[in-house]
């Protein structure tokens, strides 16, 4: 292998055990030699994500976090050798009811912390501004409203203008943008923040400190109890309490809208383009109910309008 062979070669014998993925290209295996495990991570079908995950996990271990040690990298096969977390995710636990308000309040005060901390964005990291938002939700209108006229879709994107902006309008900070349950970790042996290990960090901007929240309360894949959500978000508030309240409800709602939307389409095209079903079957009602529920925000209200005349989702 090409990169770090030494550190590579040592684990050529080794055995391999395939872990469940997730909706992304990339796969993982569990290699075992000599009473040590590591992770291989394939990304050899989205090489391009190789160079950001490396670079955040470096970032974040520097402002401490627990994200994974690379232990070997080999550019040429986009392969990438990991510390191994384990299996406990906190999906995993929470399935088995294990500390639902420990787990969820443990991620809160990540956030909390990653928002306080002054070097929480690296350098150069792109924003993820209202236009780059808009191209992410256009993947409903092609997979959800594919039958919509060029001028149905102009409204569309003209709504989302109006509405995105105001969504940044709270501080920025590091956005991890996958920041749900089943990409973390427990790591029981460490001490506060860095009980949660972090996974599935690539695709990071710099963009509202509300939409990470909005990603880890509004779960595509579960529902987490209203008044856990409620204590967790006074939690958040509490620990920033020079924070506009009404800009961050407002921003809350614009990226629930937003992020809803975009998954929607995401399971839409797994479903119709892939034949992935079950994240629209299992998954795609929920999500639909919280866009619903974002949507009664009186600032989305032409978003609720283009949607009720063309996306059904209610």
């Amino acid at each position: 292998m090409a990169g770090e062979p030494a550190t590579f070669a040592r684990w050529q014998t080794a055995a391999s055990e395939p872990l469940t993925g997730d909706a992304s290209a990339r796969k993982y295996f569990r290699l075992r030699s000599q009473n040590q495990t590591a992770i291989l991570m394939d990304a050899s079908q989205v090489p391009d994500s190789v160079a950001p995950f490396v670079r955040l996990a470096k970032h974040l271990r520097q402002i401490g976090f627990s994200a994974p040690e690379i232990l070997a990298r080999d550019t040429e096969n986009s392969l990438l050798l990991l510390e191994d977390f384990g299996n406990d995710t906190f999906a995993k636990l929470l399935e088995k009811s294990v500390e639902v308000e420990r787990l969820y309040t443990l991620a809160t005060d990540v956030l909390i912390e990653l928002h306080k901390h002054p070097q929480a964005v690296p350098e150069n990291l792109r924003a993820y501004h209202p236009e780059k938002m808009l191209e992410d939700i256009e993947l409903f209108v092609q997979w959800r409203t594919p039958n919509v006229t060029a001028l149905e879709r102009e409204d569309f994107r003209a709504a989302w203008r109006a509405v995105l902006p105001v969504a940044h309008q709270v501080p920025a900070s590091l956005l991890l943008r996958d920041y749900h349950v089943a990409n973390l970790m427990l790591l029981p042996a460490r001490e506060g923040i860095k009980q949660a290990g972090l996974l599935d960090f690539q695709d990071a901007y710099r963009g509202p400190v509300t939409y990470d929240l909005v990603s880890l309360l509004e779960d595509a894949r579960r529902n987490v109890p209203k008044d856990l959500q409620k204590k967790l978000l006074a939690r958040y508030l509490a620990a920033f309490p020079a924070l506009d309240r009404e800009a961050f409800e407002t921003s809350l709602a614009i990226l629930a809208a937003q992020r809803h939307t975009r998954v929607l389409g995401i399971f839409e095209r797994l479903a119709r383009h892939e034949g992935k079903l079950d994240y629209r079957r299992l998954h795609s009602p929920r999500v639909e109910r919280l866009l619903q529920k974002a949507l009664q925000h009186p600032i989305l209200a032409d978003v609720k309008t283009w949607m009720e005349r063309h996306a059904h989702t209610d």
